[in-house]
């Protein structure tokens, strides 16, 4: 998260995917490294072991694959910041192993293109955008209807590039490693265009899409460090911390995050009554057989709701479809606010025309933080703790609330605390083949639409069974 923005900035360009072997060997040998140790804010940290299951499918993907018989999209859960890395791992370190267990020769780097955020970069640095690019990224604007620089290097890349293509069919990070969220339609829209390129091109490739599931967990229960944390939020909150007598256990924490969630909440209530002047009534109408926790749920996507109605408004955007979608629109409404490709030359305005170009690109960031706030819990649901609580689900929402408590008192969304080192696990799902679907829609524009809507859900279902 960059510091709060003072001025108006230069169009966001488009980064060309430029992948070069030579840096892609170099950060391979220094991934193990960077999965250890934090070396910056916005880097994963505390990754001692990843595992996978089911690999041995991967590795005939791509012998398939460089055999020229099919093409593949690895469709991968997307929970954490961590996760590109550890599939960058997976198909670095793990897969070579497993091909040679398996004796499955495969040809050299095993690896694939993949979209990315193109916000990522202006979060961390240019930088990162010069890496992504030499290692295969190829960046789109989430927000956009269409951004078609994106969209037709990625179909260009599926269909004929050297390597698969990878994307996160969620959009973005969710902080929960046990709930998907609804999956956004890009992944099957892109299955079936390179089908159709295929086509075209009189190829008999089969295309496919592979579910890949990722979670995290502690390696060891982090209750001191979570202790730690709750009473940090709870002081930076205002709120009075809670007595604990002996013998409380797990439900303590239970406890506390839902205080506090409730008191958040209410602060938050009274804060977009007055000062946004949002009608919000004291009670909620909800089933009187409610337990307390789902009436706190309700309350909370009240809420969510409010705060993107206040950025909606300002913006001039329509509320339209789920939390997800409506702060994929207001980002890129801010960021047309802010890096002008209406303004071609920012330094040569006039100091009245820039003055204002300032101001208005510091209202919206000041905006869209209505908006970020509502990011962090898109995922949240009344009975995720309540269901096997486990210090990872308590962690994952407290680092949530941390996450939101930043944002509104710094300038800057520091590197989350370190609760303690943590082991991935990587399911590699069965391949769900994308020309059989498209064969039985006989290419008719209004079936294969149909067709591609049921594969999204396909791919959601597989998702969720492979990390229940």
């Amino acid at each position: 998260m960059p510091r709060s923005i003072q001025s108006t900035q230069l169009p966001l360009k488009f980064i060309p995917q430029q992948f070069k072997p030579s840096v892609l060997y170099i950060f391979r040998w220094l991934l193990p490294i960077v999965l250890r140790f934090r070396t910056r804010p916005w880097l994963p940290a505390g990754i001692v072991k990843i595992e996978a299951e089911n690999v041995e499918v991967l590795a005939g993907l791509y012998q398939q694959f460089q055999a020229r018989k099919i093409r593949f999209l690895l469709a991968f859960r997307h929970p954490e910041v961590e996760d590109p890395l550890c599939m960058l791992y997976l198909l670095s370190w793990i897969l070579p192993k497993i091909a040679r267990q398996e004796n499955i020769e495969l040809q050299h780097p095993t690896h694939s293109y993949f979209l990315y955020d193109r916000g990522m970069t202006v979060w961390a640095g240019n930088w990162l955008g010069w890496l992504f690019s030499q290692v295969g990224g190829v960046p789109v604007r989430r927000g956009r209807r269409l951004d078609r620089q994106a969209i037709q290097t990625a179909r260009e890349l599926f269909a004929n590039g050297k390597l698969p293509i990878a994307v996160a069919p969620e959009g973005g990070t969710n902080g929960h490693s046990g709930i998907v969220s609804p999956l956004e339609p890009g992944v099957s829209q892109m299955g079936f265009w390179c089908v159709e390129d295929l086509q075209k091109a009189k190829r008999s490739e089969t295309v496919l899409i592979l579910p890949i599931a990722i979670q995290y967990s502690y390696d060891q229960p982090p209750w001191s460090k979570l202790d730690w944390l709750l009473s940090k939020l709870e002081a930076d909150s205002g709120l009075p911390m809670m007595e604990i007598t002996q013998g409380d256990g797990e439900e303590i924490y239970d406890q506390r995050i839902c205080r506090l969630g409730e008191y958040l909440i209410t602060e938050m209530e009274e804060f977009y009554r007055r000062f946004y002047h949002q009608d919000i009534p004291k009670t909620i109408s909800i089933d009187e057989s409610a337990s307390k926790n789902q009436i706190l749920i309700a309350r909370l996507h009240r809420l969510l709701d409010k705060s993107l109605q206040v950025a909606e408004h300002y913006f001039g955007v329509q509320p339209q479809g789920n939390f997800i979608d409506r702060c994929r629109r207001l980002e890129e409404a801010g960021w047309n606010y802010i890096y002008r490709e209406d303004l071609p030359d920012i330094n040569n305005l006039p100091p009245l025309k820039r003055g204002l170009a300032d101001w208005i690109a510091q209202e919206a960031d000041l905006r869209m933080r209505h908006m970020r706030i509502v990011e962090s819990f898109v995922a949240v649901t009344a009975n995720y703790m309540q269901e096997k609580p486990t210090a990872d689900k308590f962690a994952e929402t407290a680092l949530l609330i941390f996450d939101m408590l930043s944002r509104i008192k710094d300038t800057t969304l520091p590197g989350r605390p370190r609760l303690g080192l943590r082991r991935a696990k990587i399911t590699v799902g069965e391949p769900i083949s994308v020309t059989e679907r498209w064969e039985k829609s006989q290419g008719d524009r209004q079936a294969v639409r149909q067709a591609a809507s049921e594969l999204t859900q396909d791919l959601q279902t597989a998702l969720e069974k492979m990390i229940s």
